[in-house]
């Protein structure tokens, strides 16, 4: 089949977890339907489909980690499970009519800008597909990291990662390593501690953790949100107050940061009453510098007789002996890796063939830029939801995602401004905006507890560069993504079947 006889749409969406899902709803109420949700699972809800381990629950309460336009007044929760989340997911896609769009088992294995035909060239493992923009919904959360360990491929025991967790592998009476103190092992740990026989927590930083008040809501307050919506939305809005209201300390002013550290070590010592314990658990930097960790029994599980806390990382795997970078050694049947993702340098970008014909991994060897967290210089009509610098550190994600829906929704309406419903017409983030915008991004970070408060973290990429958290309220987010700038683009017309490339020939808009 010729380049001219592919299906084309006017947009393709990668990836149907939260962003995808949203992106989707986003489309639809701006009358585009011309478009793909190219999912590679066979299912939708991308993380929260991917990762099934025990105990795994949302740290965000309930209301406020799901869509302003599509509340729940049946949250069982206040910080509700994986479980729940995922059914949360499909009921959207049930509920706005996604299901037409989704093309699930369709990973995308190359995208190549057509300078010509000014789209995007899409190849899936189900076949090939032309689209003019393309959005970026797979997520840093994706891909899990497993580390490089000498001699773990001859291991005799079962090894997996969080996120492919082996329900087929029973973990009852076995030796079980968790490697990691992350967001999903303090999870995984006190859900598993009572049926094994012996737990080996392997820890290279031991994380802050404060309690994580989670609780049943009522049948009584389920039935006051269904009957008087607007409840459900001050429930949110609260929430979503509180935390916004905590950020100044994160960005501003981390030295308030003392007493939350005052709070957390009560936690702590209200659960591990062995001192020589409580110093491996005790963290040398400021609170809010890696992620607070929200539980209220992972402490006491690591109290309990059969759990080992080794305060170092494993460097070595003997045969059935595991071996941390300290010396010492323990046995195990069976190796859990907790260690997160490729967040910083995400497979996918190996797979985005921009402008110049270099790929979206070259552009960012030096560290993910983009502008306002969205589009990359050289990958004309080309966006990421959940982009570089739009993390944070205390407070929904969702939040992030609408405004960056809200920044999609303008630049579609001004391509379509400029012609571009019928194809065309491309815009192209300008090198000096993109460089601009990071510049003013990482002078704010350099006063945030990410910087100054002493640690390294998954925020981090190899350059020490915080590529990841957004250093300021979401309020001032979405403010910044509320339209498109045009002064902050190049528009790229094709003439003749070929794309104008500079001077006369190209409109460029201030």
């Amino acid at each position: 089949m010729s380049r001219y006889e592919r299906e084309h749409v006017r947009v393709a969406v990668i990836g149907s977890g939260f962003s995808g899902l949203g992106a989707a709803v986003r489309l639809r109420r701006e009358g585009v339907t011309d478009f793909v949700v190219l999912e590679r699972g066979d299912s939708i809800g991308g993380a929260w489909r991917d990762n099934t381990y025990p105990g795994c629950a949302c740290d965000i309460p309930s209301h406020l980690y799901s869509f302003s336009f599509a509340p729940n007044p049946e949250w069982p929760r206040t910080f509700s499970g994986q479980s729940y989340i995922k059914a949360y997911l499909e009921h959207v896609a049930d509920t706005f009519g996604l299901r037409p769009h989704l093309r699930l088992n369709h990973e995308v294995t190359l995208m190549t800008w057509d300078g010509e035909a000014l789209h995007w060239v899409v190849e899936t493992s189900r076949g090939t597909l032309t689209a003019d923009v393309v959005v970026c919904a797979g997520g840093p959360l994706s891909d899990p990291r497993t580390p490089d360990i000498p001699g773990l491929a001859e291991f005799p025991g079962k090894v997996f990662h969080s996120a492919r967790w082996d329900h087929d592998f029973d973990l009852r009476g076995k030796r079980v390593a968790v490697i990691g103190t992350g967001a999903s092992a303090i999870q995984i740990v006190p859900a598993i501690q009572p049926d094994v026989a012996k737990l080996a927590l392997f820890q290279r930083t031991p994380p802050w953790v404060m309690p994580r008040t989670d609780r049943a809501i009522t049948r009584t307050e389920r039935r006051l949100h269904r009957a008087l919506p607007f409840t459900a939305a001050v429930r949110r809005r609260f929430l979503w107050g509180v935390r916004e209201a905590q950020v100044q300390a994160f960005t501003k002013r981390p030295d308030l940061l003392g007493l939350v550290e005052s709070l957390a070590k009560a936690n702590m010592a209200r659960s591990v009453k062995d001192p020589a314990l409580r110093a491996k658990l005790t963290p040398s930097y400021r609170i809010g510098c890696k992620r607070i960790l929200l539980s209220s029994d992972y402490y006491p599980a690591l109290a309990r007789p059969n759990v080992e806390v080794i305060a170092s990382g494993l460097a070595e795997v003997r045969g059935s002996t595991l071996v941390a970078a300290d010396g010492t050694e323990t046995e195990a049947d069976a190796i859990v890796f907790g260690t997160g993702f490729h967040v910083t340098d995400m497979p996918i970008t190996e797979r985005v063939v921009g402008a110049d014909g270099n790929t979206l991994a070259d552009a960012w060897k030096d560290g993910m830029e983009s502008l306002r967290g969205a589009t990359a210089a050289g990958f004309p009509n080309w966006m990421t939801i959940i982009g570089p610098n739009t993390g944070l550190g205390n407070s929904s994600m969702i939040l992030m995602i609408e405004s960056q829906l809200n920044y999609l929704a303008d630049y579609l309406r001004k391509l379509d401004g400029l012609g571009g419903r019928t194809g065309g017409v491309a815009l192209g983030a300008r090198a000096s905006a993109v460089r601009a915008w990071n510049h003013r991004v990482q002078e704010r970070m350099k006063r945030t507890v990410w910087s100054t408060g002493g640690c390294t973290s998954w925020y981090q990429d190899e350059n020490g560069r915080n590529s990841t958290i957004w250093p300021g309220t979401t309020t001032e987010f979405r403010r910044a993504t509320r339209q498109v700038d045009l002064s902050e683009y190049d528009v790229i017309r094709a003439a003749g079947g070929h794309t104008s490339r500079a001077g006369s020939e190209k409109e460029t808009v201030r």
